[in-house]
């Protein structure tokens, strides 16, 4: 199992051979409690994640694991230099972020105080 030890509130949501997205309680945020686009994903990507269909990969890129809380608001990526390192990685991060231990607060520019503090409920974090 590629992903053993991910935490419960995570979801592997896709897996492809040079790309993995986890996802975090997709039960929750559904459009209706939050905004879809903020769903807190992990990526996991051979080379760094690209926005341009057809880039490819070469043999010796590192993976990369980056947390993304919403499609232009994520932590700085952590590098790897195997995929299984890269999904040892990720597995720990969804445990620290669902543990309340990623500061999620800083990766914004423009606080967003509701929302805030209803994924503070949901990750058992307090201010």
């Amino acid at each position: 199992m590629p992903f053993e030890g991910l935490d419960d509130d995570w979801v592997v949501w896709s897996e492809e051979r040079h790309k993995a997205v986890l996802a975090y309680r997709p039960d929750v945020f559904d459009s209706d409690a939050f905004p879809a686009p903020c769903l807190p994903t992990i990526y996991l990507t051979k080379g760094r994640r690209r926005r341009h269909p057809g880039d490819q990969t070469r043999p010796d890129d590192p993976w990369f694991v980056t947390l993304y809380l919403e499609p232009e608001v994520n932590r700085s990526e952590d590098r790897y230099d195997s995929r299984e390192a890269a999904q040892a990685g990720a597995v720990e991060l969804a445990g620290q972020f669902a543990a309340g231990e990623v500061d999620y607060r800083s990766l914004y520019q423009v606080p967003r105080e509701e929302y805030f503090e209803r994924l503070d409920e949901l990750t058992g974090r307090e201010e």
